[in-house]
């Protein structure tokens, strides 16, 4: 599975009201793992960064000059992209100016290019809700190491990111199977019989039930009342 993990900085906060991807960060991962395999680009504008954005990332208008515009790059970035699973924070700002600047050169949204955009803001809110979710608090959280992060830069905010999506589904690393690493003997996978183990079912203590009940109680807040377990009955286990 083919995964790119992307960040952008811009001129300002709005695409639709002008303003332009300055920087394009681009962190490969192939069956979760960082192959070194990235992109990374400046852009000129062709207009100067808002003061505020500028106290963001650092980057001056005097810098972006000589660098390459958005159209001389789109068919790199894009041929790089294409069908992977697209990784962002707070996607729909980035989208945003993508999509903008895909139509600026007469060219389809973004979407249609890539396998699908994973929003990695979606998923902290629902793993964390009501806590602060930006990159910096995730990376506190998780024990990713931002120290070298003064200014928000796209491939530094991308790699920080990739680490970040690992930790956030690490829990999957037991659900998911690398085929390529299942030993095989001519074309026959083989095959592990799980009937043969038995395994432990081991009970919540008092502690570890009323941690589970004031998480539920979050979420159940967080949702306004409307998660499922509240809402349907408990079903008898057959």
């Amino acid at each position: 599975m083919r995964q790119i993990v992307l960040d952008t900085e811009t001129t300002g906060l709005s695409a639709e009201g002008g303003d332009r991807i300055i920087e394009i960060g681009c962190v490969e991962l192939v069956s979760r793992k960082l192959t070194g395999n990235n992109r990374h680009f400046y852009l000129n504008p062709e207009r100067d960064s808002h003061e505020d954005a500028l106290k963001v990332h650092g980057i001056s208008n005097e810098f972006l000059r000589d660098k390459p515009k958005f159209a001389a790059v789109a068919d790199d970035l894009l041929a790089f992209l294409a069908g992977a699973e697209i990784i962002i924070h707070n996607a729909a700002f980035d989208v945003a100016f993508l999509n903008k600047e895909l139509e600026l050169l007469g060219q389809p949204a973004f979407a249609s290019f890539v396998g699908r955009v994973t929003d990695t803001l979606l998923m902290a809110k629902e793993m964390y809700p009501g806590k602060r979710n930006s990159l910096d608090a995730l990376c506190d959280r998780l024990g990713v190491d931002n120290s070298s992060r003064t200014l928000h830069g796209a491939l530094l905010d991308a790699e920080l990111l990739a680490d970040v999506y690992i930790n956030l589904t690490r829990g999957q690393d037991a659900l998911l199977i690398d085929m390529a690493a299942t030993d095989t003997v001519g074309n026959i996978v083989t095959r592990v019989d799980l009937r043969a183990f038995t395994l432990p079912v081991l009970l919540a203590n008092d502690q570890e039930a009323a941690a589970h009940e004031e998480i539920l109680k979050q979420l159940d807040k967080a949702s306004g009342g409307k998660t499922l377990w509240r809402i349907e009955p408990s079903r008898p286990v057959a």
